[in-house]
């Protein structure tokens, strides 16, 4: 689907260092600490991390044990977008999306009425997902905006790629939702309609008051 990634992902990570779906969440939950028990003060515990931070960390963690087990080794400096496209690959195995081949008699039907042998794959909304949360992650633990290799456009372009063929194959397009302009509303009070009048001749007839949309 892309030619950017530089090998097979499987190869480069060690298939026994993750065991479940990175994905899914179902990390051990952290233990209640003694004040959440009700032993210790509680005005001086910290508030637990939200459910988006704690996948953030996850996610995080997951993708350093990569580059760690990757061959040979990677560091976070020498990262690229291809690295991230191999990752996002890797994860394909942990999938529970039915992807249709093109030679697949449900190709592009909604709802199968039968069972195939279609690889399963991750999502594209996780993967989109997933990246959003890397690049935030990757600035957080100190990396620069202008390097941030989750934010490469070769990993935009990978996605774009996965989003528009998993529309295809399962028959569900991805619309993206248009965000609607306020229109914008002027009240004038007390404005004689001659001296508007005059006040669009004097200005070539153009809506000064707001009432049109720009154009892109």
């Amino acid at each position: 689907m892309d030619s950017a990634s530089g090998g097979s992902a499987a190869a480069a990570l060690d298939p026994n260092s993750i065991k479940e779906d990175p994905l899914s969440g179902s990390a051990t939950a952290t233990p209640p600490t003694a004040s959440q028990q009700g032993g210790g003060e509680s005005s001086s515990s910290p508030a637990p991390p939200s459910r988006y931070e704690s996948q953030k960390r996850r996610d995080w963690n997951t993708f350093l044990q990569y580059l760690k087990n990757h061959k040979p080794p990677l560091t976070l400096a020498r990262c690229s977008g291809a690295h991230v496209i191999e990752f996002l690959k890797y994860l394909d195995q942990f999938g529970k999306t039915k992807v249709h081949i093109t030679g697949c008699p449900y190709f592009g039907h909604t709802n199968p009425p039968a069972p195939c042998s279609c690889p399963l794959k991750q999502a594209w909304g996780s993967l989109d997902a997933l990246i959003g949360r890397l690049r935030a992650a990757y600035e957080e633990n100190g990396g620069l905006p202008e390097s941030n290799p989750f934010g490469a456009r070769a990993v935009r372009i990978y996605l774009r790629e996965v989003r528009e063929g998993q529309a295809k194959a399962r028959g569900i397009p991805y619309e993206k939702k248009k965000r609607k302009r306020p229109s914008a509303t002027t009240k004038v009070v007390g404005v004689n309609v001659s001296v508007a009048a005059t006040q669009a001749v004097d200005c070539g007839g153009y809506d000064s008051g707001g009432g049109g949309t720009a154009p892109n």
